[in-house]
């Protein structure tokens, strides 16, 4: 055989090997199966007409995202937070949908950037209070108490352990009943979870947050090392995903029309959501 035939004839050996590689690459995984935190509204949080499934803003953008790659997503409530955590580190689930940034999970999850919400961190007081609290050096030697709920940056809670004494609530509501009968000087809490809560309690007049958040926590998609959908191609295609994202302003859209969605459920007695 000549040169130029058997040339030929290994260029088209290759270029029939191609098409299945492609097609395996992007065709390895059509459903992931995702969980998160049920109680982090308007990020995620159980859906109280059906308890087997989690909703939210986050839900809402992995979703969107998921169907621009041709990936099919279902959100399952796996228990409380920790629970989640480890369906997905074990790869019994293949990826946690609103999980912060923390160094000691590098080594069981690969977290796709940018982050695909975030939240931000207000120091919320007494309306009428006369002292600005703008920074965390403002609330030393003011008493404070914080939701167990509430996710801060590993750097801030660092800062905030260092310097302040904060009273840890089982929740929200919890937190703002302090605030309110004055057992407190100040709560660190959510923008988002605050507003929402402060309107539906009805502290909206006697509540009030300081204008500049103290903490910016990103919410991060985090995929299983042990899922078998965890693959150059969608951590690839998750990461545009998440990029487009970030440039085009549907995140805000997602968390204001989730947080009324949450806001009229807790104005249901009997919603199951969270606080």
């Amino acid at each position: 055989m000549s040169l130029p035939k058997r040339a030929l004839t290994s260029l088209v050996a290759g270029l029939l090997l191609v098409p299945p590689l492609v097609a395996q690459a992007a065709g390895k995984c059509e459903r992931l199966i995702v969980t998160g935190s049920p109680d982090a509204p308007p990020y995620l949080w159980r859906d109280p007409q059906d308890p087997k499934h989690l909703m939210g803003a986050n839900a809402d953008l992995l979703k969107d995202a998921a169907s621009r790659i041709g990936i099919k997503v279902e959100l399952l409530y796996a228990g409380k937070r920790s629970q989640a955590l480890e369906e997905v580190r074990t790869g019994r689930m293949d990826l946690l949908a609103d999980t912060p940034l923390n160094a000691s999970e590098l080594e069981s999850l690969d977290f796709i950037h940018p982050a695909i919400t975030q939240n931000e961190i207000l120091v919320w007081t007494r309306s009428g209070h006369a002292q600005p609290f703008n920074s965390l050096a403002d609330l030393h030697d003011h008493s404070g108490a914080i939701s167990e709920k509430t996710r801060i940056t590993a750097g801030f809670d660092l800062a905030v352990k260092e310097h302040l004494t904060l009273e840890k609530q089982p929740n929200l509501t919890q937190t703002f009943q302090k605030l309110m009968l004055g057992q407190v000087e100040f709560v660190l809490a959510g923008r988002y979870a605050g507003m929402a809560l402060t309107q539906t309690l009805g502290m909206a007049k006697d509540i009030q947050a300081q204008p500049l958040p103290l903490d910016r926590p990103g919410l991060y998609l985090a995929l299983s090392f042990n899922s078998a959908c965890n693959e150059p191609w969608l951590r690839g295609q998750l990461a545009k995903k998440m990029t487009e994202l970030a440039a085009s302003g549907r995140s805000a859209d997602a968390i204001s029309r989730n947080l009324d969605v949450w806001k009229a459920q807790l104005q249901q007695p009997t919603s199951t959501a969270n606080q």
